[in-house]
This record gives C-alpha cells, sequence and structure tokens, in this order.
C-alpha cells in the first residue's frame, strides 16, 4: 500500500481506540504508533484494529501498520518497558518487536522503523541488522528510521548492512529547513519520506498568501494546502488530528486540484 497520509497515534493515551476507530471509519487506512508507553499506547491501537476487524469488515490487509522500536533513551523507566534495558541492542529490539506484533495482535508489520539513531552508530548498525533480518523472514515489509536528520547516515547504514534504509520519518517544518536534504536523499534513493509537525512546526507556510490562494481556489482550508503541497514534493504527512471532521478534511486533500501553480512558489519559499 502507497500512503498518501498516515494516522499519527502519538499522544492520545485512553482516547486512543476510539480515534484510530474514528480515523478508519473516515478513510484511513494507514496507521502510525510506537512501543513506547511513555507517548503511545500501541495496545489500544491493538484494541481499535480488533473492532475494526470485527464489527466494522476491515481486514488486516487492507491496513499499513507501522510502529517503532524505541531505545532507553527515548523511554520513561518508570513505565514497563517493552525489553530489558541491560540486554543486547539485538535482544531489546527482538523483545521490543515481539511484544508489539502481541499488542497489534498481528503476525506482521507493513513497516517497522527504528525511532531514533541510537546512541553511537555501532548499536544503530547493530538495531538496523536486526530490522534486516525481519525483513528477510518476512515478518516486515519495509524498514526505517526516524528522527534521522544527516543523508551521510541513511547511506552509511544502506551500504555497512547491504539493505537500504526504505522509510524516513522526520520532523519537517521551518526550525529544520524543512529538512531539504533528508527529502531530496529519499527522492534519489526511492525511499518514503514522512512527515511530521507539518502543521504546526509551519506557521509561515500556512500563512503564505500563495497558501492563502490555493485555498481559495479550492474552497478549502490552509491546513489542507500544506499537506497537498507536502505530498506534491513526495512527502507522506502524518495527521495526528482528534476532530472527526480534520479527520476527513485530511483525506480530501490529495483530490485538490486548482492553484497548483502556486506550489512553485512555496517551494521557493521554503527551499530558495
Amino acid at each position: 500500500m502507497n500512503a498518501k497520509i498516515i494516522y499519527g497515534t502519538a499522544w492520545k493515551k485512553e482516547r486512543t481506540t476510539a480515534l484510530v476507530v474514528s480515523a478508519a471509519l473516515a478513510g484511513f487506512r494507514a496507521i502510525d504508533t510506537a512501543c513506547q508507553p511513555k507517548h503511545y499506547r500501541e495496545d489500544l491501537v491493538g484494541e481499535a484494529l480488533q473492532i475494526l476487524y470485527g464489527d466494522h469488515g476491515i481486514k488486516r490487509e487492507e491496513l499499513f501498520l507501522q510502529t517503532k522500536f524505541t531505545a532507553i533513551g527515548g523511554q520513561d523507566a518508570s513505565q514497563p518497558l517493552p525489553y530489558n534495558p541491560s540486554s543486547t541492542v539485538e535482544a531489546q529490539v527482538r523483545s521490543s518487536f515481539a511484544t508489539s506484533l502481541r499488542q497489534l495482535r498481528t503476525t506482521y508489520l507493513d513497516s517497522y522503523i527504528l525511532h531514533s539513531p541510537l546512541e553511537t552508530y555501532a548499536k544503530t548498525l547493530e538495531a538496523w541488522r536486526v530490522l534486516v533480518s525481519f525483513q528477510d523472514e518476512g515478518r516486515v515489509r519495509v524498514i526505517g528510521l526516524s528522527n534521522a536528520y544527516d543523508p551521510t547516515l541513511l547511506s552509511r547504514l544502506g551500504r555497512d548492512s547491504g539493505r537500504a534504509v526504505q522509510v524516513v520519518q522526520n520532523r519537517w517544518c521551518e526550525r529544520n529547513g524543512w529538512d531539504r536534504k533528508v527529502v531530496e536523499w529519499c527522492r534519489t534513493n526511492g525511499a518514503q519520506y514522512q512527515s511530521f509537525w507539518t502543521l504546526t512546526g509551519s506557521p509561515s507556510l500556512l500563512s503564505h498568501p500563495a497558501t492563502a490562494a490555493v485555498a481559495k481556489a479550492n474552497n478549502c482550508t490552509p491546513a489542507q494546502v500544506v499537506y497537498r503541497f507536502a505530498q506534491s514534493l513526495g512527502i507522506t504527512p502524518l495527521s495526528g488530528t482528534t476532530d472527526e471532521v480534520h479527520m476527513q478534511e485530511d483525506l480530501a486533500v490529495e483530490t485538490l486540484n486548482k492553484g497548483e501553480e502556486h506550489f512553485g512558489t512555496l517551494t521557493e519559499f521554503i527551499w530558495g
């Protein structure tokens, strides 16, 4: 499945089940989570999936499920961990992966990514090689990395492991220059670039006159235009909205096709 927009489940807490069900019923078919109790309720995503399968006729194969391995630096040690932090990196990844399959109640994942590079390159490579083994075993379809802003690291991982990075999920926002170098690396290397902070990190893009012009032409919101603009650059945005109207609006962005001549102005604005 080549998802055009992904429903993000971070920070939903106890509302996760209901929101994932609402998002899927609205039309989302790609869902992102993480085995990180600090910010995600992966178990409740699994609960929502069972409701969708049992009560609404949605099939597992119709969905794109993505989750993450989060290293100890991104975990809250006061909450149950999906692995023993004193174990090897390989053992930690394998334990977290098994936890994710159990919580999501699935036998495979469409995408499995490292939540961030680990504290050293050697440890990142060790973890990456475990992901490669999952892919070789047919338990994961694509593998990737999040919070990775150095194209050199992405290339090095592929070169040293023999398996290219296939997904990158990063902040796409003003503060990092809309991550131009990594977006271009993904284009060149055939990897999917997924964006988060797409709206909240881009106030000047939301308020740009070209955005307003496209919004007027399509009778839509500036937020919809920014999502559509990101898609026009080959980016797959994550939407974490909790509003059912906004869910519908976010799903409709790929049909917006008026005023796209203004996207050149927006590209010049963000990347010069």
